[in-house]
């Protein structure tokens, strides 16, 4: 039975995430339940990251198994993007892979980014797509906290309580902090990630950056391993899954 992989981009302010719940519209479900329709046949998708309430995707990558071959995959696109144009969801490609490939398991690396309007005026074309922070916050200061985060570490204090991850050790491949007209983007790069780090982390940075917390209670808070002293986390709103790469 071939396996295909497709890439998917979505804004996920009117869904309850990624994958599929009892109540709610997600991701997962829609796309599934179109894919099902267009095939004539009982489809179920696979996704490299459970993304939450709220967050988007630039780039979310999944697999599917179909009994037959797709020979047109540009009226398979067009098509499965028609059903959907009205929920901002859009399948960008579709590539056949071997049976040994899994959207999730096969994963080498994740990038996520996380967006920071830093202006007193809230951005009216980003409304929902940012995170909206008036205080000005120090980019420098940021980054050095950034470098703290790199490493094989336990991220227990950026974990959620309801995370089914088996550890809280992950290596942090990179943090990159940028700035481009009062908007900041921080990237980061590992293998997987916990429920919520991404958004504990930010939240803990802006805490750094607007100064209510100084580097060296920053590094503490790191290596407490304790959830009750991170930051409230960041918004969903501004976390985007950027790509996984293989």
């Amino acid at each position: 039975m071939p396996r295909y992989n497709i890439l998917i981009e979505y804004a996920g302010s009117n869904f309850r995430g990624w994958q599929v719940q009892k109540k709610g519209k997600t991701v997962q479900g829609l796309i599934q339940e179109n894919i099902s329709k267009l095939l004539k046949d009982k489809i179920t998708i696979y996704g490299a990251g459970r993304l939450d309430s709220g967050v988007h995707a630039i780039e979310q990558s999944a697999h599917f198994d179909y009994k037959d071959e797709i020979k047109n995959k540009d009226k398979f696109l067009k098509s499965i993007n028609h059903f959907m144009k009205n929920d901002n969801v859009a399948i960008l490609s579709i590539t056949k892979k071997n049976k040994n490939f899994h959207a999730r398991f096969s994963a080498k690396m994740r990038i996520y980014t996380y967006i920071i309007n830093n202006r007193l005026s809230e951005s009216v074309l980003e409304k929902n797509r940012a995170w909206h922070v008036m205080k000005k916050l120090d980019l420098d200061i940021m980054k050095r906290g950034a470098k703290k985060l790199i490493g094989t570490k336990d991220f227990s204090t950026f974990r959620a309580s309801s995370c089914r991850a088996k550890s809280p050790i992950k290596t942090m491949k990179e943090v990159k902090i940028q700035f481009l007209k009062n908007k900041i983007k921080i990237e980061f790069r590992s293998q997987s990630f916990l429920q919520q780090q991404v958004r504990s982390m930010v939240g803990c940075l802006k805490y750094l950056g607007e100064k209510k917390w100084s580097l060296k209670k920053f590094d503490n808070v790191v290596k407490s391993k304790k959830r009750f002293l991170c930051a409230p986390p960041a918004p969903p709103e501004g976390l985007y899954l950027t790509k996984i790469i293989y």
